[in-house]
């Protein structure tokens, strides 16, 4: 099904695979466009208004390079947990520590999406709750050294094994928490024009 109007091309501003297999998985074709920035925000910005300056951050850094047909798709995921954001792990300490905080309790997962053409703009999230049960310090170190989620938000993947074996319940879009909220992004491309 297209949803993307003739004579417009989608954009997405990613380097995650896991967002470019998710536009795939809806049919989407799209070119991929990257601009280094960085990610620092607001210290009063809290939870979804962080995802989304960021989305929108990243959004800007590639509008120059927009073509007057072209639609932008930007996205950032927050983990927020006890009122702190969980960032990208920059090594297995770190990683450990994050996983060790999410352990037992609930947390947030927050992915916000920017969608831009020259002339126009719009900023969304979606949230979603996040159970996982106690996870051992075995299973967290296994983790670590076989998966790697460095890449990651809260330093881990739904889609990866902790995900499989440590997540008791969501509520909400497992998508969201894999990097895109897709039932959103399927409303929104569909009414979102370039002029």
């Amino acid at each position: 099904m297209h949803i993307i109007p003739p004579g417009q091309k989608l954009v997405l501003g990613s380097k995650s695979p896991r967002r470019q297999e998710l536009l795939r998985k809806m049919g989407l074709e799209f070119e991929i466009r990257t601009q280094s920035v960085t990610e620092n925000y607001p210290a009063d910005l809290q939870g979804s208004a962080i995802a989304e300056y960021l989305a929108a951050l990243k959004s800007d850094a590639l509008l120059p390079t927009l073509a007057d047909d072209e639609i932008l798709l930007t996205s950032d995921t927050v983990v927020w947990c006890a009122g702190k954001s969980l960032e990208k792990a920059a090594d297995a300490e770190e990683a450990y520590r994050m996983i060790r905080q999410l352990s037992g309790r609930q947390h947030e997962v927050i992915t916000a999406v920017c969608l831009q053409s020259k002339n126009r703009k719009e900023v969304f999230s979606d949230t979603v709750k996040v159970y996982f049960r106690e996870l051992t310090d075995a299973e967290i170190h296994y983790y670590i050294q076989n998966f790697k989620p460095y890449d990651k938000a809260g330093a881990y993947g739904i889609q990866e094994w902790i995900g499989m074996t440590g997540i008791t319940a969501i509520e909400g879009s497992f998508f969201t928490v894999m990097g895109l909220p897709t039932h959103l992004i399927f409303q929104k491309l569909a009414l979102f024009t370039i002029h």
